[in-house]
């Protein structure tokens, strides 16, 4: 006799099935097993399937002797067959949702893997989208590829929506201890999710419907994304009024009420903050509305490597020397600070930049050996800089655009011969604070 699903994530014998083992699916396994449930790990990625069967990572955060527990206790199966994606009680869809040429919504990847779980749809699975996407994805774009199955949605099968709230590098939350929003097509899959949820996560926050659950991420992102704007703009202003916004945002911020702190930057970086607004915009245009404020916040951000490559120049000059022919060391290729997360990071554009000026182009970064192919870059065939004092005396400018943790920033500044700082990364820097340039 088949066991109810309800009853089967209850007594925790429901597999779970994540589709995508990126940086949001394996944080999710994590979470699962942890709680005491069975998983498998989907991904049309071969070499990721490999690789996690042999017990090693590909993220930095995710340690190889937890997938060795995993995988040696039965608990995670991870594979590249996506006819055994039947066999899994939930399936989690946790695949890129990035913007085309034209920053129209791509969503090859959610509607490819809606076909290929339609194919094998049974009874009795809880499909959940949790890749961030537009308010009405779920329902007008999920809901019928699913629905050709044959099966009928809320009763044979459910569909729900939970954004993923994945930080990567904060040590602070891991994926069980941040809530989970969730909104389902119809009570059942509602009910459903949140039951799944709450067995592994901290908190499970329903909501009414997937629409309110698809904007809720885009509020999120949109947020952080126009109020990074704000500050960027501001750095601009005050850069020639020769004010340092670091230490105006520092004062800002004891204020103990109706004040948040965000920091500038060389652009914005990873897969959601500097995507999720177009989303947005995307779906105002085809409610015949415009989002004014969110462009503008997207023009600012966007404009910010060119204001760093345009202050790199002026540092330059001061020192009788153009960027052409110029050896430039860009530090750090990740997003953000302590993360091997490439995806969307302002250093490639920097990098582009650099390029087309005719600098002599190196790299840093201790989380990111080599750099990766990036589908909107020329990305060149380079390997990370050792940071020793001769290398780093050799040249002629170094860029400091993510701020890791693991960058020894005195003696950076010490050997260094002039460096551009983008995010106050040298701050508590005493001696030779002559050769920084703030950009």
């Amino acid at each position: 006799m088949t066991v109810p699903l309800d009853q089967a994530i209850a007594d925790k014998t429901a597999k779970i099935g994540i589709v995508g083992l990126g940086y949001v699916g394996l944080p999710l396994i994590r979470a699962f097993i942890a709680s005491g449930f069975d998983t498998m790990g989907f991904d049309v990625d071969q070499r990721k399937v490999d690789l996690l069967k042999a017990g090693k990572t590909y993220i930095d955060h995710i340690k190889p002797e937890w997938i060795q527990e995993w995988t040696a206790s039965g608990k995670f199966e991870p594979t590249a067959d996506m006819a055994r994606l039947a066999e899994a009680d939930t399936l989690l869809i946790c695949v890129p949702t990035p913007l085309s040429d034209s920053r129209d919504p791509d969503l090859s990847y959610v509607e490819g893997t809606a076909q290929q779980i339609a194919a094998v749809l049974r009874p009795g699975q809880l499909v959940i989208l949790e890749s961030t996407t537009y308010p009405g994805t779920t329902r007008d774009v999920l809901l019928p590829i699913l629905s050709a199955s044959g099966l009928e949605a809320g009763k044979d099968f459910y569909l729900a929506y939970s954004p993923e709230r994945e930080d990567p590098g904060n040590l602070d939350f891991s994926a069980d201890g941040i809530p989970k929003v969730v909104g389902g097509i119809d009570e059942t899959s509602s009910r459903l999710a949140k039951l799944l949820y709450d067995s592994a996560i901290v908190n499970t926050v329903p909501v009414s419907s997937p629409e309110v659950a698809e904007a809720c991420k885009i509020l999120e992102n949109t947020y952080r994304a126009v109020n990074i704007a704000l500050v960027n703009e501001l750095k601009m202003l005050l850069d020639r009024m020769d004010i340092d916004v670091w230490e105006v945002i520092d004062a800002a911020k004891t204020k103990p009420f109706g004040f948040q702190a965000f920091y500038p930057g060389p652009g914005l970086g990873g897969h959601c903050i500097p995507i999720d607004p177009f989303y947005l915009s995307w779906v105002a245009r085809k409610e015949g509305m415009q989002t004014r404020f969110i462009e503008l916040a997207g023009e600012v951000n966007t404009h910010m490597p060119q204001y760093v490559i345009d202050r790199l120049a002026l540092a330059l000059n001061e020192h009788g020397k153009p960027i052409k022919g110029s050896k430039i060391c860009v530090l750090g290729v990740a997003y953000k600070k302590d993360v091997d997360d490439p995806r969307e990071s302002p250093s490639f554009v920097l990098m582009d930049l650099l390029r087309e000026r005719g600098a002599v182009l190196s790299y840093s970064d201790p989380h990111v050996p080599k750099l990766p192919q990036m589908r909107h870059h020329d990305v060149p065939d380079l390997s990370s800089e050792e940071l020793t004092p001769e290398f780093l005396a050799s040249q002629d400018c170094l860029l400091i655009s993510t701020d890791h943790t693991r960058f020894d920033y005195d003696s950076i500044v010490r050997h260094g011969q002039l460096i551009v700082d983008t995010r106050n990364s040298t701050k508590n820097v005493v001696d030779g604070r002559e050769k920084i340039w703030k950009a």
